[in-house]
């Protein structure tokens, strides 16, 4: 079985959760992904190796470039992590709405 790091870990990082938004527009070479961020092109490459580690990101060589682009399945674990959440947060939203319509008609 191989072991693959944590996804949490890896959207922890504000750099990496970047990097995750840049390349869900378009697929990006590690150099250009790299021109959007003050650090050093190799801090970048081991933020990008934790997110294809992780299978979020997913490369592609065409010709002698690679590019990265999102992977959505790997967004998966994040996806159904955050689901009943939503769901809570969506239901509380509602019957607040409700109690303030009904406080409203009151008026």
């Amino acid at each position: 079985m191989k072991l693959r790091r944590d996804v949490f870990q890896a959207i922890a990082d504000p750099t990496r959760r970047a990097i995750i938004t840049l390349v869900a527009v378009n697929a990006m070479t590690p150099t250009t992904i790299a021109e959007n961020f003050d650090s050093s092109r190799q801090t970048i490459s081991k933020h990008i190796q934790i997110l294809t580690e992780c299978e979020i990101l997913l490369q592609e060589q065409k010709g002698r470039e690679i590019y990265y682009h999102l992977n959505p399945s790997g967004m998966k674990d994040i996806a159904d992590f955050i689901e009943p959440f939503r769901k809570f947060w969506d239901d509380r939203f509602n019957k607040i709405e409700s109690v303030m319509k009904k406080h409203q008609s009151k008026k």
